[in-house]
């Protein structure tokens, strides 16, 4: 083995290493049961981005006019963070999305496919309120708060 291929499987990750040696790891959320494209299939990033940043400019919005009432600065972003569980809590644990998610054309399920229940909604919007969960993924894409929770965002 020369050195650049030394260093290109380093920079490339365990991953392509993996596969180089013939790992099948197939698509994002083959080991979930989804489809790989189209309705049902794990949500991409970039709309699940999109859906996030919708909802707290909501909830940002929800608790600058109607809570805090034009005070600026951490009340604001505290009350914010109340809206978004009670918002996220409210409409995933009913309808299966946030405004956000729904104008992005997502939605979330349970992984055995049905909609998620209060507990598990509550558990979800909880652990997506601390904000790190949702930062530490799986090789699926799917956030701690997800996995936790059972849960995982498709495309609807």
């Amino acid at each position: 083995m020369d050195n650049r291929q030394a260093i290109g499987s380093w920079l490339s990750g365990p991953r392509a290493a993996a596969e180089e040696m013939g790992a099948d790891f197939g698509y994002r959320g083959r080991r979930l049961g989804l489809p790989e494209q189209g309705p049902g299939s794990l949500a991409p990033l970039g709309r699940r981005f999109g859906a996030i940043f919708t909802d707290w400019a909501l909830c940002m919005l929800i608790a600058y006019g109607l809570i805090a009432r034009g005070d600026s600065g951490t009340v604001v972003g505290n009350w914010a963070v109340a809206v978004l569980f009670a918002l996220s809590v409210l409409t995933v644990g009913t309808v299966g999305a946030t405004p956000g998610k729904r104008l992005f054309g997502l939605r979330v399920i349970s992984v055995e496919g049905d909609r998620l229940g209060a507990g598990r909604a509550i558990l979800r919007s909880a652990l997506l309120c601390l904000a790190l969960p949702a930062l530490i993924w799986d090789r699926d894409g799917r956030g701690l708060h997800d996995r936790l929770a059972r849960a995982v965002q498709v495309r609807g």
